[in-house]
């Protein structure tokens, strides 16, 4: 069984390749695959756009499976900014250096208590057969008073976990995976294409 993810990012792959080794399939990224398209992620939702983005690279695959997600930084002082925009925040060509510190700015002066923020990430699959299935994974944290790591990329640098008392660009691979908001997705959509393998293999 082939699964095509619906990314060109190197780091997003790796976390990827990692959670679900264990699966009896080909994982390939976009790029891998041969596919090249621009995918107008005009959803409202987390969950909206991973299904466009998964449905979009199915109609060029349709005898894989095609999973896509799509993750974002929500922070409570900023109205749950920069959410579903979180790649285009600024700007999609903007370094996330200059998004970072651009945040970091936005909450100078502002206590603890009110810098809570989550990442949040949805992932959609498409199956041959075109059913859809949909998981969503969420982890809790604050904004950091300045960047910190240099493991992880995009916002890792400026999202402070407390129960590790590190940003999540501090944590190990293994760490991260294991609590990050895109590994929970990832473990829940990996059950659900387990069953999809027994009884496709049944």
């Amino acid at each position: 069984m082939k699964i095509i993810f619906a990314t060109g990012n190197a780091g997003k792959m790796k976390e990827i390749r990692m959670i679900l080794s264990d699966l009896d399939a080909e994982i390939l990224s976009m790029k891998e695959a041969g596919i090249e398209m621009e995918i107008d992620e005009d959803g409202l939702t987390f969950e909206e756009n991973a299904l466009i983005k998964a449905r979009a690279i199915h109609s060029c695959a349709a005898d894989a499976i095609v999973l896509a997600d799509d993750s974002g930084l929500e922070i409570d002082y900023l109205d749950g900014l920069p959410g579903v925009y979180s790649a285009r925040y600024m700007g999609e060509d903007t370094p996330y250096e200059v998004k970072n510190a651009a945040i970091i700015r936005k909450l100078c002066g502002v206590p603890d208590e009110e810098r809570g923020a989550r990442f949040v990430s949805a992932i959609a699959a498409v199956l041959p057969d075109g059913q859809t299935l949909t998981t969503q994974g969420v982890i809790e944290g604050i904004i950091a008073y300045e960047p910190a790591g240099d493991e992880g990329f995009g916002y890792d640098p400026i999202f402070y976990v407390p129960d590790f008392h590190a940003t999540t660009a501090e944590l190990t691979p293994e760490q991260k995976n294991a609590v990050s908001h895109r590994g929970k997705a990832l473990r829940a959509m990996k059950k659900k294409l387990i069953r999809y393998f027994e009884e496709y293999e049944g």
